[in-house]
């Protein structure tokens, strides 16, 4: 159960920002109004069809590519759901950057979560792209820490229902106080990956030592 309890909670994680895309998608389909309906979408904006799909994908399935028992059991499912995920991920940034640009903000926000969005955005297309060209050079170690990377800022949804939610009922609401919770979540989630990451590091250096002492 050790190797699943990380793909578990990342699921949890998603499961609001999830769920509210979900009902998203199903009002924009004509079925019924569960939340409440959002002036900004009219008709069917494409943008914000890819968004929801292409998260609910990348979010999901790259959650069972921190499970080491797939990854060494089933190489070719991984290699190909890599694959899927590069394309949902590049899916996700830029109908991200989309939406921020060329949509009317979201209702209580301001320019700096506008600023910060599309940083996100482009940092994680950045985290993509250098991450599937270390896979095709075979370096993994890097591949793995820059989808890590582009992962922690995708799922950053999640992390901001606990921050925004969280932090508005103890300092309370505001513009610029909800821009700054919302990019708490992009920061504690990138320096958990940061740590992970580094954890892996020194867990993979200590290794020839391990067998060293063991062999003495």
């Amino acid at each position: 159960m050790g190797g699943w309890r990380i793909p578990v909670a990342l699921l949890v994680l998603c499961s609001v920002p999830l769920t509210a895309g979900t009902l998203r998608l199903v009002q924009l389909a004509g079925g019924p109004a569960v939340m409440p309906a959002d002036d900004r979408w009219a008709g069917f904006p494409v943008a914000l069809v890819l968004h929801i799909v292409g998260a609910a994908v990348f979010a999901i399935v790259g959650a069972f590519q921190f499970v080491p028992r797939i990854r060494r059991t089933h190489p070719g499912w991984h290699r190909r759901a890599g694959r899927v995920l590069a394309v949902a991920g590049l899916l996700v940034a830029g109908s991200a950057l989309w939406l921020t640009l060329f949509h009317d903000p979201q209702p209580g926000t301001g320019p700096l979560l506008l600023v910060l969005r599309l940083v996100a955005g482009t940092t994680m297309i950045g985290c993509l792209v250098v991450g599937v060209a270390a896979a095709r050079r075979r370096d993994f170690t890097a591949h793995r820490a820059w989808m890590i990377r582009a992962y922690a800022i995708a799922v950053a949804a999640g992390t901001q229902v606990f921050t925004q939610g969280f932090g508005e009922a103890v300092f309370g609401p505001g513009e610029v106080r909800g821009d700054l919770l919302k990019a708490a979540g992009w920061v504690i989630n990138l320096a958990v990956a940061e740590w992970a990451i580094r954890r892996s590091a020194r867990r993979l250096r200590s290794r020839p030592l391990v067998a060293e002492g063991a062999s003495a």
